[in-house]
């Protein structure tokens, strides 16, 4: 029998035991309801005969004293009156004997009325008697026969009256019985439903908690559990195909951990393979893989991997508060490369610059999963740019001095033979001081952006007025503006905006953007300077509508000696690499902004607002 079909039984069962406690309580109230109606209908007609006998034998008993007290008409009438109700009467007791012994006693009652009857006529035909002679009849003949009736018809009320009281008992009793068996049926009927609720429902819960138990079993990695058997329904179905499941899970569960044991064995081996330290980290901070070059790196050696966290790896560096971000906001913070330099301790005294990244790891529902550091080692990189700061510094140096010395020979030249060489070598003379000064600017600027990357530059942080600033460099620009048919204006700020800068180097800043605009503008166009604060910061902007700059190209605009814009002249391409740096130091950051194919850009730099 199937699941479905055993809990339509149990309910038909108990639906069938709900009908007969109804059926049978609807038997004993229809029988109790009989009883009850037999006992009205035809002991009460027998009781209102009796009673109304009883009336009409006081009628006539009465119509027979005004007779004798000298009325013969009002008796006569009396008389008749009373004779026709006590037979109509009569006539209903006779035809309602229904209880034993009922019929013996109306008989009675019938042969002392005609005997009463009898009497009574006889005694008012003898009117013409004496009065003491009537008196004498009606005391020893009428009235004796009178009570005779009326006793009668007292026996019959009490007849009928016991029969009602017996009844009334038996109904009483048949109640009490119905009321009995009813309980009775009713308690037998909820056992039973009981006995079958518990059996059934225990016949339904034992493989249930089997298979929950077998469920936990292999949660916890027991596969070789087994649900028994035992019903040919939904339930012993069920209980084969979790063992089916159980079995295949077993098997699945051997070639997964094959595989995955392979797949560990490939992941820590190209871990161990890559030349770059690989710290990952779960989203609570914790390490869970570490290969030997991150070990080597952070003097890990022999530490167990599980007990390590953030701060066991990372020292007190911006590094660990990057990576702690990085776990909060599930987003990876945007720091410039040149930032992102780790440096630590080697065993020699010396030290290792790591720069370092961090990807985050997202799983299945899109949520942080954990987060990989990556640090690659970068001190032969280092050693190289600082023994080429050096070299440059020291060519600087050494080209300062002959540059001078050939400078000043040039213009001597220039001066004492000048006017007497021809036209050519005239021309020769000035190109060869034009390239001398060339020279010396580039010198310069190289002894000046070394010393900015080597952060031995020295600031004089002060409050300076924004737009004070722009109309110093508006006015230095305003002759060259003229020639060159351009309109310079200053377009901003709105209201004070006053910074925390150094006045001669944000100055500088801003005269290298407006030189390099109004080198690359056309006549006729315009080079605008506006600034607005947003937050901590103030955007000091350099808009032009030169030719523009291309997308590819503004990436490494800030690098040293690059120059992207044809048809200029002059400059060595160090200009905005030491814009760069001077915003560096300030705290601030500078980009450019050139639509893709149109024209015009705006160079932005950020300075601490006061």
């Amino acid at each position: 029998m199937t699941l479905r079909r055993k809990i339509l039984a149990g309910y038909g069962l108990a639906c069938l035991l709900l009908a007969l406690v109804v059926a049978w309580a609807i038997a004993n109230l229809v029988a109790l309801g009989k009883a009850t109606a037999s006992i009205l209908r035809e002991n009460y007609r027998s009781i209102l005969a009796a009673d109304g006998m009883a009336g009409a034998l006081d009628r006539l008993d009465s119509g027979a004293l005004l007779v004798l007290a000298g009325d013969p008409d009002g008796g006569q009438a009396r008389f008749r009156e009373g004779e026709a109700l006590f037979f109509s009467w009569l006539a209903r007791a006779e035809d309602n004997i229904t209880i034993e012994g009922e019929a013996e006693l109306v008989r009675a009652i019938r042969s002392d009325f005609e005997a009463y009857r009898t009497a009574l006529l006889a005694s008012v035909e003898g009117g013409r008697k004496t009065e003491i002679r009537m008196w004498t009849a009606y005391r020893e003949t009428l009235r004796p026969l009178y009570r005779k009736t009326r006793e009668g018809c007292g026996r019959l009320r009490v007849l009928n009256e016991n029969v009602m009281y017996a009844a009334r008992d038996a109904a009483g009793l048949r109640a009490r019985k119905a009321i009995w068996s009813t309980a009775l049926v009713a308690a037998s009927a909820l056992v039973s439903a009981l006995v079958f609720s518990l059996v059934f429902a225990d016949r339904i819960a034992r493989p249930l908690g089997r298979l929950m138990e077998a469920s936990r079993r292999i949660s916890g990695g027991d596969y070789t559990v087994e649900v028994p058997k035992d019903t040919g329904d939904e339930l012993g179905r069920l209980a084969g195909e979790f063992n089916e499941m159980a079995r295949r899970l077993s098997a699945y569960r051997e070639t997964d951990v094959d595989r995955l044991i392979a797949e560990k064995n490939k992941s820590e081996a190209i871990l161990s393979s890559i030349e770059d330290g690989l710290v990952v980290f779960d989203p609570e901070g914790r390490v869970t893989a570490l290969n030997p070059t991150a070990r080597r790196l952070l003097a890990l050696e022999f530490a167990e991997t599980a007990t390590l966290r953030l701060e066991d790896v990372l020292p007190e560096d911006p590094a660990r508060d990057y990576v702690r971000r990085t776990l909060e906001s599930g987003t990876r913070p945007d720091v410039p490369e040149e930032r992102r330099i780790l440096r630590l301790p080697a065993g020699d005294g010396e030290a290792i610059h790591c720069l370092y990244s961090v990807f985050a790891v997202r799983g299945r529902d899109r949520n942080l999963s954990g987060i990989v550091l990556l640090l690659r080692d970068v001190t032969r990189l280092k050693d190289l740019e600082r023994l080429k700061e050096e070299f440059v510094m020291a060519a600087s140096h050494e080209l300062r001095t002959p540059l001078t010395s050939l400078g000043m020979s040039v213009e001597l030249l220039r001066e004492r033979a000048g006017p007497g060489l021809p036209d050519g070598d005239r021309e020769l003379l000035a190109t060869a001081h034009e390239e001398v000064q060339r020279m010396k600017a580039l010198v310069s600027d190289l002894l000046d952006l070394s010393r900015m990357e080597a952060g031995r530059i020295e600031m004089e942080i002060e409050s300076v007025s924004v737009r004070d600033m722009f109309e110093r460099v508006e006015s230095v620009f305003r002759n060259q503006a003229k020639m060159k048919d351009v309109r310079l204006r200053v377009l901003g700020p709105e209201g004070e905006l006053r910074v925390r800068a150094d006045p001669g180097k944000a100055a500088w800043v801003l005269t290298n953007l407006v030189s390099n605009a109004l080198r690359y503008v056309e006549p006729g166009g315009h080079v605008d300077l506006f600034a607005q604060r947003i937050g901590p910061l103030a955007y000091l902007s350099v808009r032009d509508d030169g030719t523009g700059i291309p997308v590819e190209s503004q990436a490494r605009i800030f690098e040293k000696f690059t120059r992207i814009r044809e048809g200029g002249t002059g400059g060595s391409g160090l200009g905005l690499a030491i814009s760069k740096e001077i915003v560096r130091a300030h705290g601030g950051a500078i980009w450019v902004e050139s639509p893709s194919g149109g024209r015009g850009s705006t160079f932005t730099f950020t300075l601490p607002a006061e």
